[in-house]
């Protein structure tokens, strides 16, 4: 392999880089967390197979977009995994979704509002750069998934 190279020596800030070109650009940027979570819950007035009690490993990605800090960061991904530990996976993950949800059918047409819903109320309580949720796509199953937009929520 001859593209390969051991770095003798690591960058430096204020030496070889300059706080100020920490940050390259001033555009809007998205980035994206996925996480997994494993839930049961049943329909209510439904007929077909999810009207009985089952179970789903949810998979779920978060969309946000906002301009990056002095430093070139938009938002640390280990803030969106704290926020979605903290405040949204508990009353998610291994649990019967009929009971911690507010009262609501629990469609993933549903639940993927609701988890936009409580991301946004997060985002507002700390100072991202102006970061804000773009999207939410929840999949029920691996090939079947619900999506919450900024533009379809802001609207109504």
């Amino acid at each position: 392999m001859s593209d390969f190279k051991i770095v003798e020596r690591l960058q430096k800030i204020d030496e070889d880089i300059q706080r100020n070109q920490l940050k390259y650009h001033a555009k809007r940027v998205l980035v994206s967390k996925e996480f997994t979570f494993d839930a049961a819950h049943h329909l209510h007035h439904y007929e077909g197979k999810c009207k009985n009690l089952h179970g789903h490993t949810y998979r779920v990605i978060l969309g946000l977009s906002g301009y990056t800090d002095e430093r070139g960061l938009m938002i640390d991904f280990g803030d969106i995994k704290e926020i979605w530990k903290q405040q949204i996976e508990i009353h998610l993950d291994h649990r019967y979704l009929n009971e911690t949800l507010p009262p609501m059918n629990t469609t993933a047409e549903n639940i993927v509002v609701w988890i936009y819903e409580k991301l946004t109320e997060a985002m507002l309580d700390e100072e991202y750069n102006g970061a804000c949720v773009e999207f939410i796509r929840l999949y029920e199953t691996p090939t079947s998934y619900a999506e919450a937009r900024r533009e379809w929520m802001e609207i109504e």
